[in-house]
């Protein structure tokens, strides 16, 4: 399971991490030694691998760390909570299982029943939402520093549900922890805070992991085109392998496909698995690195799509309203689309404005794409659509585009890989916004 750690500055991601590591005993005897000052672990140096993350004793890239439990194997992703580096945070959650998002209880008016919440801990909750992160935990943390713990969790509580409920976000579970002392962390701490229920270290050993987009047609976009010898034994008489990732869907030897953008249709002669072995009569199902080959020779370059062929023609009925109606045209499942509209994350220092030109990457496919305008902008404090000419950094906001040649597009809530684009800078090459197609 892929999870990972958000939430505003300084609110313990790193050291949640560290304690998980140490308490799982992901970490040798010497790595804790090392990162000890007078007989205490600074247990957020054990991800903060960067000098500059040391010396100011902040997150900035996103570190991977891995340990495991008899019950399952974990990676996670410690995101940064600085504004300026949501597109990191936007990095990790586009690939996790799970999304922790931590409050710190002494940052907040935890005495006040009608408390508001931390811009960072909407925007982080928001942006995993509108990832399709399956499973979302709210974790109140450094509840040990406060005078009333229980009083604290349950008023923040309170206010996390209120948001989330406003947001139309599924909360997995809200738990109360601190990560500096190790409760509720590893080990559950019945009854405090008045939760009885699991610890997150439990709690995340019985959640879910990303189910794939297996029940969608055929989706692979190629990456690499390899020309073998023509007395290879790996592929029939030397064809060439068109090499990706699949998608959505599966594919399997016999399975009928087109090529997009060229609309050439063939039909699967091979499927090699990451090893260049032949799979047989296996598919290569959603998220598996394979091969293609096919039973004919067509123009298939780096960034075009391989998709599931259109679907046949209905036949006519012969009920008297459709007597006399043409039979209609073959349905492709992935049509290429030039006009887009997106829910933006924009990432980049300058504001997105109407008319600019960006490059677009779908899959390995780069186009040019304009803004035609900006719908509206999302108000993170109260949730409201706001009308916007623009978007500022780290806003979120509804986008038209206009793309300069089709790609097969598909809503994001439908399709992960073909529902997501980037956009990038043409001058200065920076990634500019993360794109959710509606």
């Amino acid at each position: 399971m892929r999870f990972i750690t958000c939430g505003s500055v300084d609110d313990g991601k790193s050291t949640l991490i560290g304690r998980l590591l140490v308490d799982s005993r992901a970490v040798l005897s010497d790595q804790l030694a090392g990162v000890s000052r007078s007989g205490e672990a600074d247990l957020a140096q054990l991800t903060d691998g960067l000098a500059a993350e040391r010396e100011q004793g902040i997150t900035i890239d996103v570190a991977w760390r891995y340990f495991a439990t008899p019950a399952r194997k974990f990676i996670i992703g410690d995101a940064p909570g600085h504004e300026q580096y949501t597109r990191n945070m936007v990095t990790a959650a586009s690939q996790a299982d799970c999304a922790i998002v931590l409050v710190d209880a002494t940052k907040l008016d935890w005495q006040s029943d009608a408390l508001q919440l931390l811009p960072q801990t909407r925007r982080h909750a928001l942006l995993a939402h509108l990832l399709r992160v399956p499973s979302l935990v709210l974790a109140v943390n450094k509840l040990d520093a406060v005078a009333d713990p229980a009083l604290a969790f349950k008023h923040i509580r309170a206010a996390l549900l209120q948001f989330a409920q406003d947001a139309g976000i599924a909360v997995t579970a809200v738990l109360p922890i601190s990560a500096l002392k190790g409760w509720n962390v590893a080990d559950p701490h019945p009854g405090w805070c008045g939760h009885d229920g699991p610890s997150l270290l439990q709690l995340l050993e019985q959640l879910p992991c990303t189910p794939a987009d297996s029940q969608l047609p055929l989706a692979l976009p190629v990456q690499w085109v390899e020309k073998t010898a023509a007395a290879s034994a790996d592929t029939q008489r030397g064809r060439r392998v068109f090499w990706g990732r699949v998608a959505a869907g599966s594919v399997a030897p016999g399975t009928q496909v087109q090529v997009f953008p060229s609309g050439q249709q063939a039909q699967v002669a091979q499927v090699l698995d990451h090893a260049r072995r032949p799979a047989g009569r296996v598919q290569a199902a959603t998220g598996a690195s394979a091969g293609i080959v096919l039973d004919r020779e067509v123009d298939v370059s780096r960034g075009d799509w391989i998709v599931a062929a259109p679907l046949p023609p209905q036949q006519a009925g012969t009920t008297a309203d459709n007597w006399d109606s043409p039979a209609p045209a073959a349905a492709s499942p992935w049509p290429g689309q030039r006009e887009l509209q997106a829910t933006v994350a924009w990432l980049d220092d300058e504001p997105l404005t109407a008319g600019r030109v960006y490059w677009a990457l779908h899959g390995h496919r780069w186009v040019k794409a304009r803004v035609r305008r900006v719908a509206h902008r999302l108000n993170i404090h109260t949730l409201a659509q706001e009308a916007a000419e623009q978007l500022e950094p780290n806003a979120i906001g509804l986008v038209e585009l206009q793309l300069q040649e089709p790609i097969p597009a598909a809503p994001f809530a439908r399709a992960r890989v073909p529902g997501s684009l980037i956009l990038v800078d043409t001058a200065s090459h920076r990634t500019a916004g993360a794109v959710l197609v509606r």
